[in-house]
């Protein structure tokens, strides 16, 4: 017996078919009015409260009538010298970190994805220093840091250094110490992002490759690599956001010195300790804008390599 729809039956099928259609649209804005509700009120007004404070004088303890004033605190934040300081060493510091914590996440990831006794128990182990606060892991390690600190002490033991040495103190070595704290801590909720990625690659492929012949370097270029762009993508843009925003342990190691001062730390200087809220609203514009550029970097790029 035919099921085929008459002439007459499909267009009264279609307009069902949108009918249904419609209801389900409406029943999901519905649904997402609330959460857009939340985002706007959480999100969306803080923003634009900043966007308005950064055009006015506004200072923080509100004792003088707050004005209007345009575009002068971007001028004045375009000759600001100490902010292009703080610029430099926010770069310089996501570089590095973002680019050892890749390499060595990888790295680790690899390893507990492949099968060996204990694996379990590393892969627990690994985030061990992540789940550390930020704040107690970065204390601990610059006690560690000290001139009479651990890591001093033992270079002098083991003639790696001819006297204690100041880590944090010396500014030729202050960026690379607290560099290296934020690589030790952060590199395991890199590796754990990777091996996630890692884990929904089909084994298949690798049984394939090995009966073909592809040695694990092959392997890996061939066929780990490019199936595992996007989480290295997600990975790469989440710690670069991260970075940029650094606060906790450049203020623990640092607090607000000069030359060794991050994005995060001068907007909060200027708007905390020197009062300034409309000029600190425009540093945080602009910390925004940069932290946005960075993104469109790391999206069009995605475009061309997974093209």
């Amino acid at each position: 017996m035919s099921t085929a729809a008459t002439p007459a039956e499909a267009p009264r099928r279609r307009r069902k078919s949108t009918k249904l259609k419609r209801r389900q649209t409406r029943l999901a804005w519905l649904l997402l009015v609330p959460s857009l509700a939340v985002v706007a009120f959480v999100a969306l007004y803080p923003l634009g409260k900043t966007v308005f404070q950064s055009f006015t004088d506004e200072e923080f303890l509100g004792l003088n009538p707050v004005s209007w004033v345009g575009l002068e605190n971007y001028k004045d934040l375009w000759h600001d010298t100490t902010f292009r300081d703080s610029i430099w060493t926010t770069i310089k510091f996501t570089v590095i970190t973002v680019a050892f914590e890749f390499v060595l996440g990888l790295a680790i990831a690899l390893i507990v994805n492949s099968s060996f006794k204990g694996r379990g128990v590393m892969r627990a182990v690994m985030l061990i220093p992540w789940a550390i606060p930020t704040v107690v892991a970065a204390q601990m390690w610059k006690s560690m840091l000290q001139s009479n600190g651990v890591i001093s002490d033992a270079g002098v033991r083991l003639h790696i250094l001819s006297e204690p040495h100041a880590w944090i103190a010396d500014p030729s070595t202050a960026l690379a110490a607290v560099a290296a704290v934020d690589i030790w801590k952060t590199t395991p909720f890199v590796a754990l992002l990777l091996l996630a990625g890692l884990q929904v690659i089909p084994h298949d492929l690798y049984e394939a490759a090995e009966v073909d012949g592809a040695n694990p370097l092959q392997q890996f270029w061939r066929i780990t690599l490019p199936l595992l762009w996007p989480a290295i993508f997600v990975t790469l843009i989440f710690r670069t956001l991260d970075a940029l925003r650094v606060f906790d342990v450049f203020y623990v190691f640092f607090g607000n010195r000069l030359g060794t001062q991050s994005m995060a730390i001068y907007a909060q200087s200027t708007i905390v300790g020197d009062g300034y809220v409309g000029y600190g609203a425009a540093i945080s514009m602009a910390i925004f804008l940069i932290i946005a550029l960075f993104v469109v970097i790391y999206l069009t790029f995605q475009r061309l390599v997974m093209r």
